[in-house]
């Protein structure tokens, strides 16, 4: 490890900052290592990053005072925030201020920002489409790191602005589709037939690992991507053939979904209202050619779940 420049990475033990993590370490003959922050280097993920060679660091967004030590000396940072561990936009701003502030300071040379798009630019406050959220937003977890932009600019940060998309993982996770009674499988999102840009976490790790390692050059750049744009029929398709048991989809009208009454339903419903009434925009500004430039190892939907077939028999 000796020479190697150091990439601190936030939400090391979480999805996109795990992706990274393990993307850094798997490259053993690579120019870069990895500082995992985490609030609690005793999990079994952070223990598992310290057994492929990560330097486990504490320090918590909350804390503002832990962010410079876990920065000093490091070449690089990834920089994420989790609006869904409370679902509250301001707290989620309060902590990509301190990450900007901190970033700033410690005179990285690099910085990788996990952000959004403001979906203002597309269904103002005033547009009666969908509500509005939290006194100012449509979607929050879209328009508050959108705003955030902005910290790491008036920081001096020399910061790349990577806008991810939706996660194939939530297919087994958190927007897992439900049994019927038939036994069919359903996905049940307000998206009619418009396409809907997804990803998988592991590419959001390879990809930011790629513009690292380009460096400079993507320095000041927004680059947002995907790993294909399908609509949800041609998604329950591929799930079908893939899992072995049929799966189909069932449009719900967006204000269906956001009654559904699961915590944070009218967050989703408006991001997956979003995705649809704003699909061109979205999905045109997610090159996929472009994106494999940077990452060659890009997957698409089949190829994602046939690596995954197993985590949906086990959901």
């Amino acid at each position: 490890m000796t020479g190697k420049r150091t990439i601190t990475v936030f939400g090391a033990t979480g999805q996109q900052g795990g992706a990274l993590a393990r993307a850094v370490l798997e490259d053993r003959d690579g120019e870069f290592t990895v500082r995992a922050v985490t609030r609690d280097p005793g999990s079994e993920r952070a223990r598992e990053l310290a057994r492929l060679g990560a330097e486990v660091v504490r320090a918590d967004l909350d804390d503002e005072a832990s962010l410079g030590p876990v920065l000093e000396g490091a070449h690089g940072a990834y920089l994420v925030t989790d609006f869904w561990a409370d679902m509250d936009a301001g707290h989620e701003q309060r902590q990509a201020a301190a990450l900007a502030r901190a970033t700033g300071h410690a005179g990285v040379q690099h910085a990788i920002w996990s952000t959004l798009e403001d979906t203002r630019a597309c269904i103002p406050l005033e547009d009666g489409r969908m509500p509005t959220l939290q006194d100012r937003f449509k979607v929050p977890h879209f328009d508050a790191k959108a705003e955030a932009d902005q910290y790491f600019l008036d920081a001096g940060v020399p910061v790349t602005f990577l806008r991810t998309t939706f996660y194939w993982e939530n297919l087994y996770g958190a927007f897992a589709p439900h049994q019927a009674e038939d036994g069919a499988l359903e996905l049940s999102f307000p998206m009619g037939e418009k396409r809907l840009a997804g990803i998988s976490v592991e590419d959001i790790g390879k990809t930011a690992y790629a513009i690292f390692r380009t460096g400079a050059d993507y320095v000041a750049s927004t680059i947002s991507i995907a790993g294909e744009h399908l609509r949800l029929a041609d998604m329950a398709e591929a799930m079908t053939e893939a899992l072995g048991r049929p799966v189909r989809y069932r449009p719900l009208t967006p204000d269906a979904f956001r009654g559904l009454g699961f915590p944070g339903a009218d967050e989703a419903g408006n991001m997956f209202q979003y995705y649809a009434d704003c699909e061109a925009a979205f999905t045109s500004a997610r090159d996929l050619e472009a994106v494999r430039g940077i990452n060659p190892e890009l997957q698409d939907f089949a190829t994602w779940l046939a690596g995954h077939r197993e985590r949906f028999a086990a959901s």
